[in-house]
């Protein structure tokens, strides 16, 4: 089988910040990487649940929310995925800038309820927030 292009990047020398993974057939994939990779620190499993729920809502409810495609976790709990239409790194970075004050306003997690998600009794409040403040910094030093 052929390496798909995220498992060719060097891990160990990938930053945390805001990374165009890919573009294909008009879709561009971008790497919220909240984590160092391999550093044994870990976004826990509840809290990248609730982020999900949390980024998901608030960006498809933004100005923005007609360019996006998906928002969803990457497996190794490092960060997130946004696949996008028509936007910039530039843009993306602007929205999220935007957008996560929003979800650290909101004191209910969206779709938390048992017929609107698959495992609703998996969520951290506290700690989503706590992760979304951190990369919120690691989003201010980083040019428009």
């Amino acid at each position: 089988m052929k390496r798909i292009p995220s498992f060719s990047k060097n891990h160990d020398v990938l930053p945390v910040g805001l990374h165009v993974s890919m573009q294909a057939h008009g879709v561009t994939t971008f790497d919220l990487r909240m984590k160092k990779p391999n550093a044994g620190d870990y976004i826990s499993p509840k809290a990248l649940h609730t982020v999900e729920h949390f980024l998901a809502t608030v960006l498809r409810n933004s100005d923005e929310g007609e360019n996006v495609v998906y928002f969803g976790p990457m497996g190794c709990r490092t960060g997130f995925y946004l696949l996008t239409v028509n936007l910039t790194k530039k843009d993306v970075l602007s929205l999220l800038k935007r957008c996560i004050p929003q979800a650290l306003a909101l004191n209910e997690i969206p779709g938390n309820k048992r017929e609107e998600c698959g495992n609703y009794l998996e969520h951290d409040l506290q700690d989503a927030k706590n992760e979304l403040v951190a990369y919120a910094k690691i989003l201010e030093n980083l040019d428009d």
